[in-house]
């Protein structure tokens, strides 16, 4: 769900199709991480990432398209060759994605193979939970910091 999202948000917006004002993405980009954090905090199998893991993974997916756009924009898009260029930059995203994945489960594989009383706090949840929180609030910082420049004025 979410790369089918974010793909296609992607590509309306790099190529002119569909119009977002950047800040905004980027408020709605953090709140979508808060939202993310408080379930993530909450481990409880009820919430509604869990129960429906296709919906909220697309509905991030097409406000992080909007957000890759913008980078891309910075970047710009060559005149000719531009659909190869959104597909490679488009891969690139995913390649990158899927390293900093594999390099998490690396260093957790890593960790609980090396400290035993960190796997025996993996195993109690603790971790997930502190994690969760850390990133709630890191990422409710990011919402309110670019809410705030929306209604900033000019």
């Amino acid at each position: 769900g979410f790369t089918i999202a974010h793909s296609v948000t992607l590509a309306l917006v790099a190529l002119g199709l569909l119009r977002v004002s950047v800040p905004a993405v980027e408020a709605v980009i953090a709140l979508s991480i808060v939202f993310l954090a408080t379930e993530i905090a909450r481990g409880d199998k009820t919430t509604l990432a869990w129960r429906r893991p296709v919906l909220v993974a697309s509905a991030f997916g097409l406000a992080h398209g909007a957000g890759f756009a913008a980078a891309l924009g910075e970047v710009g898009l060559p005149k000719t060759e531009t659909l190869g260029a959104l597909l490679f930059f488009n891969l690139g995203v995913e390649a990158g994605q899927v390293a900093i994945i594999a390099a998490v489960f690396a260093m957790l594989f890593a960790v609980r193979r090396a400290v035993p009383i960190i796997a025996a706090l993996l195993r109690l949840g603790l971790f997930r939970r502190a994690g969760g929180y850390a990133l709630g609030v890191v990422s409710g910082y990011w919402f309110i910091e670019r809410a705030a420049a929306l209604i900033e004025p000019a």
